[in-house]
């Protein structure tokens, strides 16, 4: 199944992108790998994770799959997070040909893995201003139910993302909370894109774990520019 997209990136000369769907067969994780590394293969590297819900962040291109949760790159080096529910985010900056990826479930946004991955891009000379983020599918508000003992790990200004659930327990908004967080980093929202569909409601499209369970598979959202 294609990839989902975001138009306004597809035009840009060299830069290659996309938000993984579930595959159209029965397909394992190795698989799905290598299926993404060959359709990049043109504009570079498939460098992966060994993601473990940490803040860490590499600088690709790493030996093996790097313990982390984030990563960046130049040119030749395509970038990619798997997800089964968690908020996979992507970053370009046009001006220095550098890509970021994050991926961004509870423990991370709660950490605020978005914003030090910008804080590393601005080390590193970009502009916050500058940059283009992408969030691509994950679990909404209208299905992420969670424990009310997650709610005090939060920032204070991050805890009107939970919201009233019909079972008495609150439902997170873990996309709400990157925006927030993205645009508190000098990120400007005008220049945060989404492909904004719950992975839970779309068993057609996506892969989601907390439906599916420990069977269920993995997509690759992947971004970088071609050598």
């Amino acid at each position: 199944m294609e990839d989902a997209r975001i138009a306004a990136w597809s035009v840009v000369p060299g830069l290659v992108h996309g938000f993984g769907r579930k595959p159209e067969g029965p397909e394992n994780r190795d698989a799905t790998r290598a299926r993404v590394a060959r359709a990049v293969a043109a504009f570079g590297s498939l460098q992966l994770l060994k993601q473990v819900h940490g803040t860490a962040m590499v600088c690709a291109p790493c030996e093996g799959t790097p313990e982390a949760d984030a990563s960046a790159g130049g040119a030749g080096i395509v970038l990619g997070i798997e997800t089964a529910d968690c908020l996979p985010v992507l970053f370009v900056d046009r001006r220095r040909g550098v890509s970021a990826a994050a991926h961004a479930g509870w423990r991370g946004t709660a950490a605020g893995i978005v914003r030090l991955v910008v804080d590393r891009l601005r080390s590193e000379g970009s502009d916050p201003g500058d940059l283009w983020v992408a969030a691509g599918p994950a679990i909404g508000a209208c299905c992420y139910e969670v424990g009310e003992e997650l709610r005090p790990l939060f920032a204070e200004e991050d805890r009107a993302f939970f919201r009233p659930g019909p079972r008495g327990r609150p439902r997170l908004d873990v996309r709400g909370i990157n925006v927030r967080q993205l645009v508190a980093a000098g990120v400007r929202a005008e220049n945060i894109a989404h492909v904004d569909e719950c992975t839970h409601c779309r068993p057609d499209l996506y892969c989601s774990y907390r439906r599916d369970g420990a069977g269920a598979g993995r997509m690759i959202s992947h971004v970088g520019w071609q050598r």
